[in-house]
């Protein structure tokens, strides 16, 4: 559990670096985020082809995780599209409320009960939520992308929990992010119909970009969180990255100077969010001590 936690907090870390890439990089949302799975994609092809072997299974499993990869897909258009109608402190704020979504959704998914404490901790990270980042009318359709980014987040990280321990994490991750971008492939026509752009190819820089983004805040950031997710329950996962905006925040204000102001409301924001993820942390380790 403790090395589960360990890879968890490294996966964090990764992804505080999404949403500046989402800025550093001129491509819009949706080639953002093809470009993305794209390249995991070929990495992992030439992970096994390294390795000389590769894992069968069924064409339904296929089918199942590579639903898992269009639903982070999805998630990734609606994420960088908050940020691009914004800014990264908006599209990563918003993206917090995944865990709101998680407490709501997993009843309906897995067939469980409806948890209060879970309700009760989410809704404590929306009032942190709230303290950090008044949402500026000015933003609102960057603030609504991000709240239907982080809604895609919580069907991802659910749907990954249901099946990720019947596969080892390379395999899952080979399928998830090939299936994903066949998936997302087919769904391109529609979303560059909404969103045109005047070129496909990505620049040098923005090739650069990319390629650091599927090595490191992809393949090994999803690789940590698969593993993470066979010992640690998706609410967890969820709440755990409620920080990523205050490292994304915090790397915002130094490399584009967004000026943030860290108010008493930033700080007091800080601590329902921490504390939210502390009880979780306490609330798993009573139930691991009971079982």
């Amino acid at each position: 559990m403790k090395q589960a936690y360990i890879k968890l907090h490294i996966a964090l870390i990764l992804a505080g670096f999404t949403g500046i890439f989402g800025k550093l990089i001129t491509l819009n949302a949706a080639l953002i985020s093809w470009y993305r799975l794209f390249f995991s994609a070929i990495i992992m092809l030439l992970f096994f082809a390294f390795k000389g072997k590769f894992v069968a299974i069924k064409n339904s499993s296929k089918l199942k995780i590579s639903f898992t990869g269009l639903l982070l897909g999805i998630h990734w258009i609606l994420f960088y599209g908050s940020i691009k109608y914004s800014n990264v402190s908006v599209g990563v704020v918003c993206f917090a409320l995944s865990g709101f979504f998680n407490a709501i959704l997993g009843p309906v998914i897995n067939r469980r009960k409806l948890s209060v404490q879970e309700l009760l901790l989410s809704s404590l990270t929306l009032c942190g939520i709230g303290l950090i980042f008044g949402m500026d009318a000015s933003y609102r359709t960057g603030i609504v992308l991000g709240v239907f980014s982080s809604i895609f987040s919580a069907l991802y990280t659910l749907y990954s929990e249901c099946i990720v321990n019947d596969y080892d994490s390379p395999t899952f991750m080979l399928w998830q992010m090939s299936g994903g971008c066949i998936g997302l492939t087919a769904l391109m026509p529609l979303v560059l119909w909404v969103w045109p752009v005047k070129s496909l190819l990505p620049s040098a820089a923005d090739l650069e970009w990319l390629l650091i983004l599927a090595v490191f805040c992809t393949v090994l950031l999803y690789f940590l969180i698969n593993n993470a997710l066979k010992k640690i329950p998706s609410f967890t996962v969820s709440l755990t990255f409620n920080l990523e905006p205050l490292y994304t925040i915090l790397l915002a204000v130094v490399i584009f100077k967004e000026g943030r102001e860290f108010t008493a409301g930033f700080y007091c924001g800080l601590i329902l969010i921490v504390s939210s993820l502390l009880f979780q942390m306490y609330r798993v380790k009573r139930l691991n001590a009971r079982n």
